[in-house]
C-alpha cells in the first residue's frame, strides 16, 4: 500500500498497483501517520497553454556512433538522422551507467551512482536490483502533475512481488518485460501486461544455465517479435491519451544481443530479416546488428509520423538515447561499424565510448531545427528538466539539473553541473568524474591510479594527463564526496 500527494490534500490510494476510489483529508492524515509515504510537491513553473505531452525513447546498447548523424557510414539511420536536423542534438551527454539496470535507476530517479539505491545488475538477487518504496520516479513526479503514465518495453527494476514493480513505481500502465535476461529474447513465450503474464505463440528454449525466474533463452518458433509488439502498443496507447497530458517511457531492446542465443546457437543479433543488408558480404551476426539498428530507425519513424497524424506532435516533446554504450554480445565485430564512433571503449567501460550516448530531442514548433548543442548533461537531469516542463518540484534528493532552457533556446538561463560522477561494480570495479572538460577515470574504485583526461580536446581518451597533480587532487575529492556508501554494493576483494 501507499499513499502519494498529488499536488492537493486528495490522494489516490493504491493497492498492488489498482487505484481505490479517493480518500478523504481525515484519511489522508491517518495514511500519512501510519504508513510510509512517497510525496512530490507541485511546484514550479509550467509552461504557457497547459503542459505538453512526453515520450522518452530509450534504446539498448546503442553506442554513440552507431547513428548516422554521429557519425555512422555503414548502417543507415534516415528517420533518426531527420529527427536530430528537425531538432537538437547534443554530443556531451551521458548515460546513468555503463550497464543496464543502473543506467535505468538513474534514469527514473534523477540520482547519480553515488547516492541512488541500484547501482549495477544484480546477478541472482533480483531483489537487490528493484527500486525501493521510498524511491521517487519521474513516473510518480508527472503523475503528480496529472499526467497519464506508461511504461512499454523493458523495466529491469523490480519484479512482480517486489517493491519497484512499474505499477508501484508510478506508472498506471506496463507491458513488457520485468528483468533483462528475460528481454534478451526478442520472441519470449510471454510478456507482462500489468501485474498479469501475456502468452505469446512463440516457443522457447531455456538456457542451460538461466537464473531461476529469469527465462533467458532463445526461440525455437518465432512468431510475435516484441519490438513490433511494443511499437503496436505504443502507438495505441498514444492515440488513446492524445488529449494528454501523458508521458511515455518507450524502453525498446533494440538492438541489444540475445546473449543466450550466442552461446546456443551462435548468433544473437535477433531480427525478423536482415532486410537490406541481406547481400552484403558481412557475417550474420553483423547484418543482424545493423539491421537490428534500422529497424529501431524505422520504428522512430512510425512514432514520429503517428503524433503528426493524430495532431499532437507540436505539442509533443520526444526524445531518444540510449542506456549505455555498444556491446559485442551477438558475435558482431565492432570494427566493422565502429560503434563508438571516436570515443575509447564500450558497454562496461568508464571511458566515454561506455557512457557518452546519442541524445536527440524534437518538438516542432517549439525546438528550432538544426541545432547541436554540447550541454554537458546525463541521464538524471530528465527529472528536473521533466517536473520544470510539468510545472512540479523537483525531489529535494536528486542530483539533476534542468536543460529545459537549452531546449527552449534559452541558454543563458541554463545552470550548469559542477561535475558528473559514475562508479561501477563489474570487472575489479571503476569510478569516474566530468568536471568541465576533465575526465578521471580510477580503477579500481578507492585505491586505483587515477588517469586523466582532456576530453574536449581528445574525446578518444588516447593521453594521459595525470601528471596534472592539481587535477588529479581534485578529481580524487570530487570521488571521495560522491560515494554515499551502500550496504548492497561493496568492491569485491581481489584473490591473492
Amino acid at each position: 500500500m501507499r499513499c502519494n500527494l498529488r499536488g492537493s490534500l486528495v490522494l489516490d490510494f493504491s493497492f498492488s498497483g489498482y487505484l481505490l476510489p479517493r480518500i478523504t483529508v481525515v484519511t489522508l492524515l491517518i495514511c500519512i501517520l501510519c504508513f510510509p509515504a512517497k510525496v512530490v510537491k507541485a511546484g514550479g513553473q509550467g509552461r504557457k497553454g497547459g503542459s505538453p505531452n512526453v515520450v522518452f525513447v530509450l534504446a539498448d546498447d546503442l553506442g554513440y556512433g552507431d547513428l548516422g548523424c554521429y557519425g555512422q557510414k555503414l548502417i543507415r539511420t534516415p528517420r533518426l538522422d531527420g529527427m536530430a536536423a528537425e531538432g537538437i542534438r547534443f554530443t556531451d551527454f551521458y548515460a546513468g551507467s555503463t550497464v543496464c539496470a543502473p543506467s535505468r535507476s538513474v534514469l527514473m530517479t534523477g540520482q547519480h551512482l553515488g547516492h541512488c539505491h541500484v547501482r549495477g545488475n544484480a546477478g541472482r538477487d533480483m531483489l537487490t536490483q528493484s527500486l525501493r518504496e521510498e524511491d521517487v520516479t519521474i513516473a510518480e513526479a508527472l503523475k503528480s502533475a496529472g499526467y497519464a503514465t506508461a511504461l512499454i518495453g523493458k523495466w529491469g527494476l523490480g519484479e512482480i512481488d517486489q517493491p519497484g514493480h512499474p505499477l508501484r513505481q508510478g506508472f498506471d500502465y506496463f507491458f513488457g518485460y520485468l528483468n533483462q535476461v528475460h528481454a534478451h529474447n526478442y520472441w519470449p513465450d510471454y510478456l507482462f501486461r500489468g501485474m498479469e503474464k501475456v502468452r505469446l505463440p512463440n516457443e522457447v528454449q531455456l538456457a542451460p544455465r538461466a537464473y531461476a525466474g529469469f527465462h533467458g533463452g532463445w526461440a525455437t518458433k518465432r512468431v510475435a517479435y516484441s519490438q513490433d509488439l511494443f511499437m503496436e502498443e505504443a502507438l495505441k496507447w498514444i492515440e488513446s491519451h492524445k488529449n494528454g497530458p501523458f508521458f511515455l517511457y518507450l524502453a525498446l531492446t533494440l538492438p541489444h544481443a540475445n546473449n543466450e542465443a550466442t552461446g546456443g546457437v551462435g548468433n544473437g543479433s535477433e531480427v525478423p530479416d536482415y532486410g537490406i543488408y541481406k547481400d552484403e558480404e558481412w557475417p550474420d551476426p553483423d547484418k543482424g546488428q545493423a539491421a537490428m539498428i534500422s529497424y529501431l530507425d524505422r520504428d522512430m519513424g512510425r512514432l514520429l509520423d503517428h503524433l503528426k497524424k493524430l495532431g499532437i506532435a507540436e505539442n509533443t516533446l520526444v526524445m531518444f538515447s540510449s542506456d549505455n554504450g555498444p556491446h559485442m554480445e551477438s558475435g558482431n565485430d565492432p570494427l566493422l561499424f565502429n560503434p563508438s564512433g571516436t570515443l575509447r571503449g564500450m558497454k562496461r567501460d568508464l571511458y566515454e565510448g561506455g557512457i557518452r550516448v546519442p541524445l536527440i530531442a524534437w518538438w516542432p514548433g517549439t525546438i528550432r531545427a538544426g541545432q547541436v548543442f554540447d550541454h554537458l548533461g546525463y541521464f538524471g537531469d530528465l527529472m528536473a528538466t521533466l517536473c520544470e516542463l510539468a510545472g512540479t518540484e523537483t525531489p529535494a534528493n536528486s542530483d539533476s539539473i534542468s536543460f529545459l532552457p537549452t531546449l527552449l533556446g534559452q541558454s543563458q538561463r541554463q545552470n550548469k553541473h559542477e561535475y558528473l560522477y559514475w562508479e561501477f561494480y563489474e570487472h575489479g570495479s571503476a569510478q569516474a568524474v566530468r568536471w568541465g572538460n576533465w575526465k578521471g577515470v580510477r580503477s579500481p574504485m578507492f585505491t586505483g591510479r587515477i588517469e586523466v583526461y582532456d576530453v574536449a580536446r581528445d574525446p578518444g581518451e588516447k593521453y594521459d594527463l595525470s601528471r596534472r597533480r592539481d587535477i588529479v587532487q581534485k578529481i580524487a575529492e570530487i570521488m571521495k564526496e560522491a560515494h554515499n556508501p551502500h550496504p548492497n554494493w561493496k568492491v569485491a576483494k581481489r584473490g591473492k
